[in-house]
């Protein structure tokens, strides 16, 4: 059972690695403990931010938005590998994940697939959110992936890890792809090799595919008819926040509106992804309306791993 370092003891275990780290206000004290327990913990998460220049991509992470407080990570690791603290303790940035995986951590073996949310991450990971568009494309500087080594390196010394305890987001929580453009394997023989870890580390095995989330068309339509008028309680189902991942995916919409709501300007989104596909997808040339719709709602579901059932 690790117990966290103190906020000192972290910065120093960063700088003494060669890091350059940037403190961003009061994040030593900036955290969501009251919210619940940090620790023990158990490894390192690392994400991608879906957010374009560093000084929006820190004050995202530091403040968080409507719907999800910050700090959202511990340290944002950006374009030029600098570390900017946002915060330390228990922050917004694993949600819940699968039990299987964190065994895993814990005992240093590769992760199985994640096809359950039940454990509390925000508890027992440090999160580094890294600057990138999650896009598959915007490209991934070599200063930066070496800072991403360097910090998985810093903490797995400090608590005598391995490089089995460095997961991605995909990792650990079902539907999730970050930090998508990194060779995992590659990044974890670095990761290994800094650490002077004797033994190879042995490649990943890719785990099955995770079971594709289930869109009911009739409800989300339900949703979108209602909801963006935000009338008395908005209407909640499970399938807006799958539809609004697709759409932060393709670059229609904001992270931080990704809340399961299918308001305004979820409703914007949805009407540039028909414009995108030529058709509002219901009815043969009708205008795009933002009303999902079964054909562009079955494409974004083949591009993005989610089922359509009318």
């Amino acid at each position: 059972m690790a117990t966290p370092m103190s906020a000192n003891s972290f910065i120093r275990a960063l700088k003494d690695e060669g890091l350059t780290v940037v403190e961003v206000g009061d994040w030593r004290d900036h955290n969501r403990n009251s919210k619940g327990p940090w620790g023990p913990v158990r490894g390192v998460l690392i994400h991608h931010t879906v957010t374009k220049g560093t000084a929006n991509t820190v004050k995202i992470c530091r403040d968080g938005y409507s719907g999800l407080p910050g700090p959202l990570c511990h340290g944002v690791i950006a374009k030029d590998g600098k570390v900017h603290l946002v915060g330390y303790g228990r922050a917004n940035h694993a949600g819940l994940g699968d039990p299987d995986v964190l065994r895993a951590v814990i005992a240093e073996k590769a992760p199985p697939g994640d096809n359950e949310a039940t454990v509390d991450g925000n508890r027992h990971f440090y999160g580094f959110e890294c600057e990138n568009l999650g896009d598959g494309k915007d490209p991934w500087p070599a200063a930066q992936l070496l800072a991403i080594e360097k910090v998985c390196a810093a903490i797995d010394r400090v608590h005598g890890w391995s490089a089995r305890s460095n997961i991605r987001h995909l990792d650990w929580q079902p539907g999730k792809v970050d930090p998508r453009g990194i060779d995992w394997p590659k990044m974890q023989a670095a990761i290994g090799k800094r650490l002077g870890d004797d033994k190879p580390t042995p490649p990943v095995t890719p785990p099955p595919p995770p079971k594709k989330p289930v869109v009911d068309l009739s409800q989300l339509v339900a949703a979108a008819r209602s909801n963006p008028a935000a009338v008395g309680t908005p209407v909640t189902y499970s399938g807006v926040r799958t539809v609004e991942a697709a759409l932060v995916d393709e670059g229609l919409l904001a992270k931080k509106y990704s809340d399961g709501h299918y308001g305004t300007v979820t409703k914007s989104a949805m009407s540039a992804w028909q414009e995108r596909c030529g058709c509002s997808g219901r009815k043969p040339g009708q205008a795009a309306d933002g009303i999902p719709g079964k054909t562009t709602l079955t494409r974004l579901g083949a591009k993005h791993g989610f089922t359509v059932v009318a």
